[in-house]
């Protein structure tokens, strides 16, 4: 990838790492491997931040979970192993993992800005900008690193999160439609 996804929020490299740490040891543990539970950092004063986040799970590359809860109600460190183990075992697109699917399995963390509302969709930067599109009573959601990894343009994006919703294209120019944006640090 040659451009930077995400934006930084201010983790240390301690506290990704110990993030990174608690969603492995937390679907380790649900497979039944007996796993340290990981240690924060001294000084860590951002996961107790409240944040919403996603994680995502990989295996050969293809998406294998991705869970995530976008309001900031609880602590990041809680709502990373909560949504560590949804990826794992309730992502409704995917039977839940089994044990020998943990080796190899890529984990990605993405934690979340709040989202705004925006009234023209020509702020929503691609790489920079996840969508959260509420249409018809129905709602979808993308990460700021699909648009980047499909190479969608801005529309393409907003047409793809639509489809998310379970709507047609082209539904985000429909006068109801809700379009807020975030941006995310993703490690």
């Amino acid at each position: 990838m040659s451009a930077k996804i995400g934006v930084d929020l201010g983790l240390t490299a301690a506290e990704k790492e110990y993030l990174r740490q608690l969603a492995w040891a937390a679907i380790a543990k649900k497979l039944g491997r007996k796993v340290a539970e990981p240690r924060p950092p001294a000084a860590a004063p951002h996961l107790d931040e409240e944040r919403g986040a996603f994680v995502t799970l990989k295996k050969g590359g293809a998406l294998r979970g991705c869970i995530g809860h976008i309001q900031g109600d609880r602590p990041l460190a809680a709502t990373i192993r909560e949504m560590a183990l949804a990826a794992a075992f309730q992502d409704p697109r995917f039977p839940p993992l089994r044990p020998e699917e943990l080796d190899g399995l890529e984990l990605e963390i993405s934690v979340l800005t709040p989202l705004r509302l925006i009234d023209d969709p020509a702020e929503i930067q691609v790489g920079v900008h996840g969508i959260y599109l509420q249409c018809q009573g129905y709602a979808g959601l993308l990460l700021p690193q699909v648009a980047t990894e499909y190479g969608w343009s801005r529309e393409e994006f907003l047409n793809h999160t639509c489809m998310k919703a379970g709507l047609a294209p082209g539904c985000w120019r429909l006068s109801g439609a809700r379009i807020y944006i975030f941006a995310a640090d993703i490690f």
